[in-house]
């Protein structure tokens, strides 16, 4: 396989600046189809859309100098990602810090709750319903049901008059 120095396999955004260049795609798909790229090729533009293809790892010359589209670039590509890891606790929950769905379990609900509300509302405070949307849209764009979970689980209370917010003395 064909590299600049110093690189050492494919990279990704070799392969996708080759395939962006519009004269090397057209070259890339003539090979693909096994189709005579040079057929035509009075002028300079195939010669380096071919070193362009070379370059990348698009595309490797046999022993007989005829071009052929590399079998393994994209599946080699594809191994150089690092391995995702499972997420653990709440984060399984959430997207970028924000509630990506809620548990279906109420044991995994109540702790994303709980955890949210230790974030957002310090023990002792007391919040005007606005104030809680506020803090709660850090989390999540429909925060009057975050807002109601909490209350449900009893880790937020809320004034009878509902003029205010705050969390209990001793969480449940």
């Amino acid at each position: 396989m064909n590299g600049s120095a110093g690189h050492s396999g494919p990279h990704w955004r070799r392969v996708l600046a080759a395939l962006a260049n519009r004269d090397a795609r057209t070259a890339y798909a003539q090979i693909v189809l096994s189709e005579d790229v040079l057929a035509d090729a009075k002028e300079q533009r195939p010669h380096r859309a071919i070193d362009v293809l070379l370059d990348a790892g698009l595309v490797e010359r046999t022993g007989n100098s005829t071009l052929h589209a590399s079998e393994t670039i994209f599946h080699n590509l594809l191994s150089q990602q690092p391995k995702r890891q499972p997420k653990t606790g709440v984060d399984r929950f959430l997207r970028l810090g924000r509630i990506d769905r809620y548990p279906a379990s109420a044991a995994d609900r109540r702790e994303l709750l709980a955890w949210i509300v230790s974030e957002a509302i310090q023990p002792g405070e007391d919040l005007t319903e606005r104030q809680v949307n506020e803090r709660l849209l850090s989390y999540t764009d429909d925060v009057v049901l975050l807002r109601r979970y909490l209350v449900d689980f009893g880790l937020l209370e809320r004034t009878a008059s509902g003029s205010s917010y705050s969390r209990p003395v001793s969480e449940p």
